[in-house]
């Protein structure tokens, strides 16, 4: 087309036409594009948003203490005076390998009113005697740390399955959209790794978030090339795509993870400093907890204030919204030099979780929290035969303990024999133990289940009993 109009029309070409008109088809792409954004924001529905308990619960949130490598429940929360009376007699072993038994190598003392029978290693730690609940028939079912440990935190030593926390979050959400609703601070790696607070077949919306107490938190989790606003339409476009693709993929588990990780790490960025930053409290909170200071915890920074830390910043989360939170320490396989690292392990801790329940109790919020210790089996009564200083690992019978969250105080619940070998009375097994937290939570756990690859799942299987006594 190229013809000549009269004197009030100007010459066009077909290319002239299109140089003039093109930034018209920009417009009207930008305009599209926009109206998709609005509609993605419209449409967006967060998986953490808050959801109904199937019934009244008692605790609102978990602080897990995991203890990894096996404490000697001998030396700390089981007090055995027979076994005191047998030490250096042989033993077979309660049908497996015997040997020389060891006695507790540690005195035990009652604590508080109820008076709870604790080793001397928690001098702090047993003037809360009266809000434990101290479950001395624990058992499970591997004595390997990695699948033992898997099994504690998943439920299922043989396959993938979702952790604790992400069942947790699953099933109630989280109160505060701008944290995860699941946080691991200082995860062990060497025993599961990420498959400890992974989601599994559950949305990635559900697993839990590492944070490094060392590192401050989540290192590079602030932009310093963008602005908020504009990183805000940066997501926004990006987002936008995204949810255009999983139109063609509806359910995607993996898609919807990277949409929701997106909307809560761009959250993230200003929640997470201000509530891991441990500068803003006091010196005498941070000396109650062990960091940096001179008492029992340690001598420094390294010893009590990694794991005193760690408590710190749990008590931080837990008051800014966090459903699940753990925190890990390691070094309890103690097959040799029981004495000397049993002691230096308790002393590390001891303070630090005395304070956590302080603060929690000062502010009225140990009532709803429950806080869980234990580790992923523990020790035998027999001594290990290279140098009769150290214990062997033992899933027949260990301990764990619970405070606040609805668990009745200064109880000791389940028994093992007389010389700690197996557990006799109480017993409780690790679905029996993932169904009474979840209980305390306000979910039943018969019915917390998820349809995958043709049947409904459950983090209990088709075990677990709710230790209904120890419920306050």
């Amino acid at each position: 087309m190229n013809h000549l109009c009269n004197d009030t029309f100007t010459p066009i070409t077909r290319r002239g036409m299109l140089q003039h008109t093109a930034a018209g088809f920009g417009w009207l792409a930008f305009a599209g594009l926009n109206g998709r954004i609005a509609q993605a924001g419209a449409n967006f529905s967060n998986p953490l948003a808050p959801k109904s308990p199937h019934f009244a619960p008692k605790a609102k949130r978990v602080i897990f203490l995991f203890m990894q490598g096996g404490p000697s429940h001998l030396d700390t929360f089981d007090w055995k005076p027979k076994l005191a009376a047998a030490g250096g007699k042989t033993s077979n072993g309660g049908g497996k390998k015997g040997g020389k038994l060891l006695a507790p190598q540690f005195k035990f003392n009652p604590s508080g009113k109820s008076g709870l029978m604790i080793s001397e290693l928690f001098p702090e730690l047993s003037k809360h005697a009266d809000d434990m609940c101290l479950l001395n028939g624990m058992h499970t079912s591997n004595a390997a740390h990695p699948q033992a440990s898997i099994a504690l935190h998943t439920g299922s030593v043989n396959f993938v399955r979702p952790s604790v926390g992400s069942w947790v979050v699953y099933g109630l959400g989280s109160t505060n959209e701008n944290l995860p609703g699941f946080v691991t601070i200082n995860p062990v790696n060497n025993v599961g790794g990420a498959q400890n607070y992974g989601s599994s077949f559950l949305p990635a919306s559900f697993q839990g978030t590492r944070i490094e107490s060392a590192a401050g938190g989540i290192p590079d989790i602030r932009n310093t090339h963008l602005s908020g606003a504009e990183q805000r339409k940066q997501i926004d476009l990006v987002q936008a795509m995204n949810r255009d693709l999983i139109t063609s993929y509806p359910g995607n588990g993996e898609l919807e993870g990277v949409i929701q990780s997106y909307e809560l790490a761009y959250r993230m960025q200003t929640s997470v400093p201000d509530v891991v930053d441990l500068s803003k409290e006091s010196a005498a909170t941070k000396e109650r907890y062990g960091i940096g200071g001179s008492g029992q915890a340690g001598k420094g920074k390294k010893k009590g204030g990694g794991f005193g830390a760690q408590c710190l910043m749990a008590r931080r989360l837990a008051e800014s919204g966090v459903r699940f939170i753990q925190i890990s320490k390691g070094g309890w396989d103690q097959h040799k030099n029981l004495k000397g690292s049993l002691t230096n392990n308790c002393n590390d801790i001891d303070k630090p979780i005395a304070a956590l329940l302080s603060d929690l109790k000062d502010r009225d919020m140990l009532k709803d929290t429950l806080v869980v210790w234990g580790g992923e089996f523990g020790r035998t009564p027999q001594e290990q035969a290279s140098d009769g200083d150290g214990r062997r690992h033992n899933n027949r019978g260990y301990s764990m303990w619970m405070a606040g969250g609805g668990v009745k105080g200064g109880m000791r619940y389940g028994s093992t024999d007389e010389i700690g070998g197996s557990a006799v009375e109480g017993k409780l097994g690790t679905p029996d133990l993932h169904a009474t937290i979840l209980h305390l939570l306000g979910l039943d756990h018969t019915k917390l289940t998820y349809p995958y690859a043709g049947r409904d799942f459950r983090l209990t299987d088709v075990y677990g009993e709710v230790a209904k006594e120890i419920i306050a």
